[in-house]
């Protein structure tokens, strides 16, 4: 009984009629003020849309984005009531959606920012002592990575994008090519977006994948012959995104 009541009510903030229990003297009362908490839901709902997805918002504009964000609330309202989680499908709502079909790259900026979302709010993890791989065997040594780290292989230069819509960021030119994305929380809380080439997102998905140092090493030369992974995994270590294996801080 519970679960149909929240159903009808959940209709209703979507424009169906009132749910049970929403009475007054006069019904036409009753649904104005049904409509004021249905429109303050809505508008609260497109605020916690735009802190997800600032730069989508900076890319269009503010009104833009209200009406936007109310379409999207239309076709794929929250399922949970930890806003963290909705959006998961606002990346492919943009691609369809019409208005924007002049602005192709937009999806992926919006990838960009909901990764950025999970990593900020994701599991934290002890970081891996450097020692520990004084001596080891490449062939067996296992690197873990940090439970925020993500990899995104996108269709556009949107790291580019998502960089120059900063605020204070200069404009500088866009590379003509699409990027990787390497996303990953810092130790100051704060998640950079990084563009990385196709032989580091190689090493970094094997990894991930759990091969061994020397056979991710492999699966980066073959995207790029005399491939040196050193440099990667200095950057990941000073990072703090190789972490002991089940380790939680």
């Amino acid at each position: 009984m519970q679960a149909e009541i929240l159903t009808r009510f959940q209709a209703a903030l979507r424009g169906g009629p009132l749910p049970p229990g929403v009475t007054a003297t006069d019904p036409a009362e009753a649904a104005r003020r049904f409509d004021v908490y249905r429109n303050n839901v809505a508008t609260s709902l497109s605020r916690a849309l735009a802190r997800r997805f600032p730069v989508i918002e900076r890319l269009v504009g503010a009104p833009f984005f209200a009406a936007l964000a109310r379409a999207y609330l239309a076709e794929d309202p929250p399922r949970s009531p930890v806003l963290a989680e909705w959006g998961a499908g606002f990346a492919a709502f943009l691609s369809g959606f019409a208005p924007l079909a002049h602005l192709p790259w937009i999806a992926d900026v919006a990838r960009i920012e909901f990764a950025r979302g999970r990593a900020y709010h994701a599991a934290d993890a002890r970081p891996l002592d450097p020692a520990a791989l004084a001596g080891a065997d490449p062939a067996r040594l296992r690197l873990h990575l940090h439970p925020s780290l993500a990899v995104l292989r996108l269709d556009h230069p949107a790291v580019s994008i998502w960089q120059r819509h900063q605020p204070g960021a200069p404009e500088t030119p866009l590379p003509g090519t699409a990027q990787i994305a390497l996303i990953l929380r810092d130790p100051r809380g704060e998640v950079p977006v990084e563009a990385i080439p196709p032989a580091d997102a190689a090493l970094i998905a094997a990894l991930a994948a759990g091969a061994p140092l020397a056979r991710a090493a492999r699966a980066a030369e073959q995207v790029q012959p005399g491939h040196d992974p050193g440099p990667r995994l200095v950057a990941l270590m000073r990072a703090g995104a190789l972490v002991e294996a089940g380790a939680p801080c």
